[in-house]
């Protein structure tokens, strides 16, 4: 089975869905950020509740060699940050990188968020028939 690595920067949202909808579908998943934050959105965490997955215990981790020696495939899910994008740090890894330009939900509203983890939800799903 593949071990999928999803990224973004502050492993707050986006990565911790994608990480979510994996690891609900029976995949190996983990996630982190390239400066996580101290906790997991609200918003996504009752987004989430909403399709009957709990974030609620999750903690951001922070991006390390360790996770990106063990993953198969690296995900990132887009950033406007170039100092701190992901992309940076993975160009000369010898890993399967896929790059994802998903909206961050930090700062959106309710309704934004859904999209969003919808929009995530079906990358997810896509990707995991994908590499079956």
């Amino acid at each position: 089975m593949k071990k999928l690595l999803f990224v973004c920067i502050e492993n707050a949202g986006r990565s911790q869905m994608a990480e979510a909808f994996a690891k609900a579908a029976g995949f190996d998943a983990m996630s982190a950020g390239t400066i996580p934050s101290k906790s997991v959105n609200p918003d996504v965490v009752n987004a989430m509740r909403e399709v009957d997955i709990d974030l609620s215990s999750k903690v951001p981790r922070l991006l390390n060699m360790d996770m990106l020696s063990r993953a198969d495939a690296v995900i990132t899910m887009g950033c406007s940050i170039e100092s701190v994008c992901p992309v940076v740090l993975l160009e000369k890894m010898n890993v399967k990188k896929i790059a994802w330009n998903i909206e961050d939900p930090k700062g959106k509203d309710f309704k934004t968020v859904r999209r969003i983890r919808d929009e995530i939800r079906d990358k997810v799903y896509l990707l995991l028939k994908e590499i079956q």
